[in-house]
């Protein structure tokens, strides 16, 4: 039997072809889901809803309440209910303190907290008793990543207010958490990625010995989704065991590159 029969699952923040929410809705169709997934560029939406038998939802921007209404309501039109929401949206801004501009600042603020926010807000009124929100966090919320404070700080906030969402409405049997992974090879962090040397120097602060990938974190939000959990109110550090450590530093990540480089460059 699927997990997630009978379930309509919508996933904000899945219009980059192959990114986090992506493969996220893919896990949820893939275990009896129907899934919504939206964003603000259709391209990649439209053919994620074409592969997954679901409905795309474009020019939908999580800081925008009439957009956020509208999803859910698209949603309720199409598959007569709503039960699971995940927001995948983010920025990884990664900026010396000093040097975060107040416009950064406030952009950062309004899609990942304000945003997530509104989001809930939209998704609860439209969700089915015993239903599941999903908050794709960062194990940043929790330790130290140089060169990073509007990010981390904005995550840790959503997390604040899963918590609050978990406490109001488990009365309705519904369970709002957060899912922490730590360096993720996915399109946002693409570029980086291929740097030499630098996804080696994050895995070796991991106790499993590798970065996780957005399949990690898609197993996860299935799990969490399904009736078979019994959690609310929590932060799954699916993250390979970061966070009993911690995320290398600026120097550390320079000096594992240069290693890299100069190894490449010896004949």
């Amino acid at each position: 039997m699927s997990l997630l029969g009978g379930k309509v699952a919508v996933v904000i923040g899945a219009a980059n072809r192959d990114n986090m929410g992506q493969v996220i809705a893919r896990r949820l169709a893939r275990e009896g889901a129907a899934v919504v997934v939206a964003g603000r560029t259709p391209d990649a939406l439209e053919a994620l809803a074409a592969e997954l038998g679901g409905l795309a939802v474009s020019h939908c921007d999580i800081t925008s309440e009439a957009d956020l209404a509208r999803l859910a309501q698209a949603a309720t039109d199409r598959f007569g209910g709503l039960d699971i929401a995940v927001n995948a949206t983010g920025w990884g801004l990664l900026k010396p303190f000093l040097e975060t501009t107040r416009a950064e600042i406030e952009q950062m603020v309004a899609l990942q907290l304000t945003g997530a926010m509104l989001f809930y807000q939209a998704m609860l009124r439209a969700m089915r008793d015993g239903g599941s929100l999903i908050q794709i966090s960062s194990a940043t919320a929790s330790i130290m990543l140089e060169d990073h404070a509007a990010y981390m700080g904005t995550k840790a906030g959503a997390d604040h207010i899963i918590r609050c969402v978990a406490n109001e409405f488990g009365r309705r049997g519904i369970r709002a958490n957060s899912v922490a992974p730590g360096f993720t090879v996915t399109p946002m962090t693409g570029q980086a990625s291929t740097v030499p040397g630098l996804v080696g120097a994050f895995a070796r602060e991991y106790p499993l010995g590798r970065v996780g990938t957005s399949e990690d974190v898609a197993e996860a939000v299935a799990w969490l989704a399904s009736d078979a959990c019994f959690v609310t109110g929590q932060v799954l550090q699916v993250n390979g065991g970061l966070t009993l450590r911690r995320n290398p530093t600026n120097a550390e990540i320079a000096a594992a590159v240069r290693a890299a480089r100069q190894a490449a460059a010896t004949p």
